[in-house]
């Protein structure tokens, strides 16, 4: 049975920072694709950030460029997303999932697996 479970997340103030953790059982990371997508209170779900299988290749939103990095530790098979600079309108309950494919997709229904979630509240 696969599982993601996501950690990390929190109330931060505008600017600051908070590192998102997804550690999976059931599949090793590095044989998936991974990314991080969130979903604001009557918004859609949106892609944040990838990352490939290698680990070298990443893929973000525009608004995570420059802010946000996504990272993975084989040894402990968890995904991370660093979120730096933080705005109010990151506001949203962040998912990691994985995808078997190599390719970077954008759209939630081409990912498999998903983890419940972890909130992000930034205070203005």
């Amino acid at each position: 049975q696969v599982q993601l479970v996501e950690s990390g997340g929190g109330l931060v103030e505008t600017g600051g920072s908070l590192r998102l953790s997804c550690t999976a059982s059931g599949i090793t990371f590095s044989k998936y694709t991974e990314g991080w997508f969130r979903q604001a209170p009557g918004k859609e779900r949106e892609f944040v950030a990838g990352l490939g299988r290698s680990s070298v290749a990443t893929f973000y939103a525009d608004f995570a460029k420059d802010r946000f990095t996504v990272s993975r530790d084989n040894a402990q098979n968890t995904v991370y997303l660093q979120m730096n600079s933080l705005k109010p309108e990151d506001t949203a309950t962040y998912y990691c999932t994985a995808r078997a494919g190599t390719q970077f997709r954008t759209r939630p229904d081409e990912y498999e697996f998903w983890g419940r979630g972890t909130q992000v509240t930034v205070s203005s």
